[in-house]
């Protein structure tokens, strides 16, 4: 991973928006966390569309996390990787999409 500071660019305000929506998204299509602690979603457009806008914006904010989003026919599944020392970052992600 790139050596990047672990910090979120977000405000107070914008940041309770992104965690909103990320619990929202979760709500509607989160289906399970695997194995290997990637997350499980239904395969809707409406869910991948929704996904692809929180990865592109977590990499604005958050670039020292690595959001990869990949689909089966089935599901969508999105993979969290940090870095040593953000891993509560991690952790709190995933929180809020499972709810």
């Amino acid at each position: 991973m790139r050596d990047l500071p672990i910090a979120c660019t977000l405000d107070g305000p914008a940041l309770a928006e992104r965690l909103a929506e990320i619990r929202a998204v979760g709500r509607d299509a989160f289906v399970a966390v695997d194995g290997d602690g990637t997350l499980v979603f239904h395969a809707t457009p409406e869910a991948r569309r929704r996904l692809e806008r929180i990865v592109a914006a977590e990499a604005e904010c958050c670039p020292f996390l690595r959001l990869d989003l990949s689909q089966t026919d089935d599901e969508l599944r999105l993979t969290i990787a940090a870095p040593e020392g953000a891993e509560l970052v991690r952790t709190e992600l995933v929180a809020a999409f499972a709810g």
